[in-house]
């Protein structure tokens, strides 16, 4: 009978399991096609827009209120996949390291965590839809509840995603991270009167403790700020939720962020029409015979493959599955690979079309153009450092045996990677000169991409076409729910009067301008390594530019500056989630490259140091002194 018993209990949690991942698969389903949808359409809308204004001078002028409208919903629902597949960013250090039944634990917590931010972030978020119903769009006379209720809408979606999960966890682990989370509860709800009593100490609690806790137990990063300004905003009686809603809107809804999908799209395209493979081969050509060649390769394409898709994931993607076979041919060092992987990425993450520089730039006012101006040349400066590295390393490689390619060969490479070379020039200096937005920029190089695959490369892909929309709405989504909640969390900070603080307390540093950009050089570093670029940027470029205004640093400098710094910090181990994200698309374990890839962050750090000192180099092609 007990064996029986047994059988029958087995049987019985198999069929529950089952269940849960029906319900997620038909969950996913139910997303991931108006994502695709929506995200097709918005390419369309703005394609159809610049081809209006530009080629026939007759602006659609509906077409950006549209385009704003579904914007929104192609955010909230990507956030919704990304949840599901587990794209938001989060720190996992620790959780990987963690005995089984820790990291058991805290899975169970992170996903308890997320629920419970949704679940307080439901009603207010239904609130504030309400709010904005008599609001009228312009041209179309649409109300801004059918825009704003796609946040109630898909904070409802991931929460019962959440729950999903949930159902398919340990229960135990489950157990004890709820009786953590209500131990927390209880504690703030206690000690409410005290922590208002305190003044802006509080601040210390939500906005480093609690939110500390997240970022550490693997709380995805943009869950953890929601989840750290909703708890302030509820026992500190600040403000309602509902404002906060409103301000993750803003941070979410600007028009220069349409470019984030357009881009992540657009790298899609890049891969698939073959515009990546013809430009490796043509480097290949050029430098693929010398000593420590192909890792001189591997950081020209980073950098030229940079100018394309603005998304780190997506330059290493289309690189490293190219050059590494290769590498590994001439006895290259896996570790040694993966090092100049992850630096390159961090070497180019000013490299326009940089999705980093347009959000700072939504988040601060700065000229996206001269972010985009201001980025070529410092990128360039670290790629030199890491080309000396790359070289000092490379006495395990064998360019013997390399292919010995005759010149006319190298000529035929060059004319058929030309229409792919001539892209990432179209894309910066259309920018940079002012011929066109960045959003509208994008949409000129996804034409661009599909006529070229399809007439030149002919290796476009069309049923690739509906994965690479689901691709583009969950990085999307990621990224945006992440600048919503940072802009949430910022908007707290500011009320709070932390900013006005932060201000006085940076102005005092030592050193006046040198001292500044050293402490914000190794500030970025720790939170480019914590929070990840997006966050940290967005979250403190606000508070911390108008203090480099205040003491005279160029607002151009001291953005490429800090987003160097945080690159670095990204992509350094072992908290770096970028390295583990080079580790993961080169197909190499992490404890492969933990002792080789410190000279190369060496170089890195020398190379921003210097860009710091001599601000010359990145406000020359924008004419600033």
């Amino acid at each position: 009978m007990s064996g029986l018993s047994h059988m029958q209990a087995r049987a019985l949690e198999e069929s529950g399991h089952s269940v849960w991942k029906m319900a997620e698969r038909w969950l996913r389903v139910a997303v991931e096609i108006p994502a695709a949808i929506l995200a097709l359409v918005e390419i369309l809308i703005l394609s159809a827009s610049v081809f209006y204004r530009f080629v026939l001078d007759s602006p659609l002028v509906w077409a950006d209120e549209l385009a704003g409208i579904l914007f929104l919903w192609l955010a909230m629902l990507g956030a919704v996949i990304a949840l599901q597949r587990g794209q938001h960013m989060r720190m996992t250090a620790i959780v990987n390291r963690a005995p089984p039944r820790v990291a058991a634990f805290l899975e169970g917590f992170a996903l308890a965590a997320t629920s419970l931010f949704l679940l307080l972030m439901i009603p207010p978020s239904w609130s504030y839809a309400n709010n904005q119903a008599p609001i009228l769009s312009p041209a179309l006379g649409l109300s801004d509840m059918i825009r704003t209720s796609a946040i109630p809408v898909a904070a409802i979606l991931m929460l019962l995603q959440a729950v999903i999960r949930l159902g398919r966890g340990s229960l135990r682990a489950l157990g004890l991270a709820v009786v953590l989370l209500g131990a927390i509860a209880a504690l703030l709800w206690a000690g409410q009167s005290l922590i208002i009593g305190i003044g802006n100490w509080n601040l210390v609690s939500f906005f480093v403790g609690l939110l500390g806790l997240g970022v550490l137990a693997g709380v995805p990063v943009g869950f953890s700020f929601g989840m750290a300004t909703i708890s302030f905003l509820l026992t500190t009686n600040a403000a309602p939720p509902s404002v906060m809603l409103s301000a993750m809107d803003q941070g979410m809804s600007s028009l220069i962020l349409l470019a984030v999908p357009l881009f992540v799209f657009l790298g899609g395209l890049l891969e698939m029409s073959g515009m990546a493979r013809a430009m490796i081969a043509f480097l290949t050509a050029i430098l693929g015979s010398v000593r420590g060649g192909l890792s001189y390769v591997l950081l020209g394409a980073i950098y030229l493959v940079s100018g394309i898709s603005g998304a780190k994931a997506a330059d290493m993607a289309a690189v490293a599955p190219v050059l590494f076979p290769e590498m590994k041919k001439r006895g290259m060092n896996e570790g040694e690979m993966v090092s100049v992987l992850a630096s390159a990425a961090a070497m180019s993450e000013t490299v326009p079309p940089s999705i980093v520089l347009i959000a700072i730039g939504s988040a601060t006012g700065v000229s996206i153009a001269a972010l985009f101006a201001g980025g070529l040349i410092p990128a360039l400066v670290l790629a030199l450092a890491l080309g000396v590295i790359a070289w000092w390393r490379s006495g395990g490689d064998k360019p013997e045996m390399a292919e010995k390619i005759p010149n006319k060969e190298k000529l035929r490479r060059f004319w058929v990677a030309l229409p792919a070379l001539a892209l990432p020039f179209v894309i910066r200096f259309a920018v940079v000169d002012g011929v066109a937005t960045a959003t509208e920029v994008s949409t000129i190089g996804i034409a661009y991409a599909v006529l070229v695959g399809i007439f030149v490369y002919r290796s476009f892909d069309w049923r690739r076409i509906y994965p690479l929309l689901i691709e583009t709405a969950s990085l999307s989504g990621a990224i945006l729910f992440i600048i919503g909640a940072a802009s949430a969390m910022g908007w707290a900070l500011t009320q709070s009067g932390f900013s006005q603080s932060l201000t006085v307390a940076m102005q005092a540093v030592p050193g006046g301008r040198v001292g500044f950009m050293v402490v914000s050089i190794l500030a970025f570093l720790v939170l480019g390594s914590v929070l990840e670029g997006i966050p940290a940027v967005v979250l403190f470029g606000p508070l911390l530019f108008p203090v480099a205004q205040s003491i005279g640093v160029n607002e151009v400098h001291y953005a490429i500056t800090i987003v160097l710094a945080m690159g670095l910090g990204l992509f350094s181990p072992p908290f770096g989630v970028g390295y583990y994200a080079a580790c993961a698309i080169g197909k190499i374990n992490p404890d492969a490259g933990l002792r080789r890839i410190w000279p190369y962050m060496g170089a890195l750090l020398v190379g921003i140091v210097i860009v710091a000192m001599v601000p010359w180099l990145t406000t020359c092609l924008i004419g600033a002194n």
